[in-house]
């Protein structure tokens, strides 16, 4: 399949944008970090997260005394662009550099703003993380694999809000984790959880107890990091009896014995003559899965359907 701007699910081979990839997952930190540090907290961490846009991957607007500022990934022209509510704003170019030199050029920018902030520098949830301002490996930037992978969240938190829309009790908003680098949402069940066991890497276990203090069926996307190729994915938290024995759709979709959830190949959905369908069945049938075996009020959390 021919790969151009208005190819809406483009391939994401992980070999083809491997150095990429580590590159934008330290960029999106940095800028996740920013978020975390100058935003009051919000339950699950939902506070920290990025949203996909027309362009690319924005946090939001963030306080600053009484002005706002935001920072945006446009991977359509390859600029951040730091914005402020008072008119002002920077712009950072994204090309081939370091992690350090991306950082040191970040945080000047703020400075130009007139917008104080320190972060915590070491990379969360990955091994062996390199300080920010230590990382000098010059590292490429490619333009088409950076878009490919913007284009893919596009269309997923498109079919994730759909998703989303079906369901009255408590449910996150569709947002991208920079620690975990993967596209999200999840459902509760409105009971507490267990604690959870905590262990990610270079991630305060608190953080992790507080992310899971209640029943959820979570699903998302991420490129493919210690999988090896791009999928959408299905857990439950805590993991009900049988789940991973349940029938789910379509029937590229299987469940990970080392990961703990359901998965379901990008390239499946990529190369299904229905996309939306096909991943619409995969979130629709997991959480059925969750639900049932969970003994959720499955009768009481379904959303109505209003017609316009």
């Amino acid at each position: 399949m021919a790969n151009s701007s208005t190819d809406r699910w483009p391939s994401l081979d992980l070999d083809a944008w491997q150095d990429t990839y580590t590159m934008l997952h330290m960029w999106t930190q940095i800028a996740g970090k920013i978020r975390l540090v100058k935003t009051p907290w919000i339950n699950h961490s939902w506070h920290v997260a990025l949203y996909v846009t027309a362009r690319g991957l924005t946090t939001g607007p963030i306080p600053d005394g009484d002005r706002i500022f935001q920072l945006e990934f446009d991977f359509i022209d390859h600029r951040l662009r730091i914005t402020t509510s008072d008119g002002e704003k920077q712009t950072v170019a994204l090309r081939p550099r370091s992690v350090a030199d991306f950082y040191q050029v970040v945080m000047e920018c703020l400075a130009e703003l007139g917008i104080s902030v320190t972060i915590n520098t070491t990379p969360n949830e990955v091994p062996d993380p390199i300080p920010f301002d230590k990382d000098d490996l010059y590292r490429p930037y490619d333009e088409d694999y950076a878009n490919r992978f913007w284009r893919v969240l596009l269309q997923s938190d498109r079919v994730f809000r759909e998703f989303r829309s079906h369901f009255s009790g408590k449910v996150s908003p569709v947002h991208f984790f920079w620690g975990s680098f993967d596209l999200a949402v999840t459902r509760f069940s409105g009971r507490s959880a267990p604690d959870h066991p905590g262990g990610v890497p270079n991630l305060p276990d608190d953080v992790a107890k507080e992310a899971y203090c209640q029943e959820v069926s979570s699903a998302g996307f991420w490129p493919g990091a210690g999988l090896g190729y791009p999928a959408y994915y299905s857990y439950a938290y805590p993991t009900p009896d049988g789940f991973k024995d349940a029938t789910v759709k379509p029937d590229a979709a299987f469940f990970h014995e080392s990961l703990g959830e359901f998965v379901l190949p990008y390239d499946a959905v990529r190369e299904s003559k229905f996309p939306d369908q096909m991943l619409l069945d995969f979130l629709n049938s997991t959480y059925e899965a969750a639900a049932t075996l969970g003994d959720w009020d499955k009768a009481t959390l379904r959303q109505t359907q209003f017609k316009s």
